[in-house]
């Protein structure tokens, strides 16, 4: 089977390495995956039709079996009207391309949101990280829609020994360390509720630090950080399915968090970790809480279903399913009467 992955961007450095490692399980499980990098940071119209253009002679000369569009927006609507005729296409829907961006006006975030809806309607089947994001997008009841949320590389996220991974990182031995992602998008992730927490919490027990991922950081040092970490702390205003939480998980990193995305349902049965109000004094409570005698989570066991080879085995007999009843709009009831 051949897969064209459709990404906003190209797949390398820090930028989208979760997407990246779908693609090399995927490939490793057999299956042939090109790579086709919108630039998603054009919109002018001139430019949409150049890229439908392109996108689609590349399918005409690949050949695909699938094409899967990576994010929605322009992405996913480019790859759809490419893919038109030509080839089924799927689409993963993760968050940030049908939530209210607060990065961008409310227009530029409304016409975002409405590229998503559209290509949706155009695609064979979707992929949704969560619950919350399959209801937002309209077409999830018409179309086979897969929930499922991004897969970890569990052999690059491991446990490992604290006091190497802060000689490593030039952290003290006896620093209590919370881990702040802001990633690339920070408006999204609320660094201002992150800071009000963390204060609150060192009014509580004294002493800490803040150690804010800001994108820079070449994607193999991320599990050193969270090695080096003694918590998580996650405030994002909106999210899909957060892979840092599946990392901490998988790192046995104790997390703290608001309520968004599928956090509470990842984070449900294991230890140590919280899920608190959006409020600066309850992650205040609850980093301070888990800062006074620190110690690692189970999340390791709870993180295992979420390895990137079973997620991609997962994919893969979606992509099966969709070419073998491809005409079936049965498919749909089948995928939801699986939940």
């Amino acid at each position: 089977m051949r897969v064209l992955f459709v990404t906003p961007g190209e797949l390398t450095g820090s930028h989208l390495p979760f997407v990246r490692r779908e693609a090399e399980a995927l490939r490793a499980a057999g299956i042939l995956v090109d790579v086709y990098a919108f630039d998603n940071t054009r919109y002018s119209p001139s430019y949409l039709v150049t890229q439908v253009l392109d996108l689609r002679g590349a399918i005409r000369r690949m050949r695909p079996d699938v094409v899967h569009a990576q994010f929605g927006k322009f992405n996913a609507l480019v790859a759809a009207l490419a893919a038109l005729g030509r080839a089924p296409l799927v689409i993963s829907f993760r968050g940030t391309d049908i939530n209210r961006n607060t990065r961008y006006s409310a227009l530029r975030s409304a016409i975002g949101i409405a590229a998503s809806q559209a290509a949706a309607f155009l695609a064979d089947g979707l992929i949704c990280v969560s619950r919350e994001i399959r209801d937002k997008v309209k077409a999830s009841g018409r179309r086979a829609c897969l929930l499922l949320p991004t897969g970890v590389d569990l052999k690059t996220f491991v446990a490992g020994d604290r006091a190497a991974a802060r000689r490593r990182l030039g952290f003290r031995e006896d620093e209590r360390i919370v881990l702040f992602n802001s990633g690339r998008n920070p408006a999204v992730k609320d660094p201002e509720l992150a800071a009000q927490a963390f204060e609150d919490a060192r009014r509580r027990i004294g002493d800490a630090r803040l150690v804010v991922l800001d994108g820079s950081a070449a994607p193999d040092e991320i599990p050193h950080y969270m090695n080096a970490a003694d918590v998580l702390l996650v405030t994002s205003r909106t999210e899909g399915s957060p892979t840092v939480v599946q990392e901490a998980m998988a790192c046995n990193l104790p997390v703290v968090s608001v309520d968004v995305g599928d956090v509470r349902e990842r984070l449900e049965g294991v230890k140590d970790c919280a899920v608190v109000a959006r409020c600066p004094i309850a992650l205040g409570m609850a980093l301070a809480e888990v800062l006074r005698a620190p110690r690692r989570s189970d999340g390791r066991v709870h993180a295992n279903a979420l390895g990137v080879e079973a997620i991609a085995a997962r994919i893969a007999g979606f992509y099966r399913d969709l070419l073998a009843a491809r005409a079936n709009r049965d498919l749909a009831s089948k995928y939801r009467s699986a939940e």
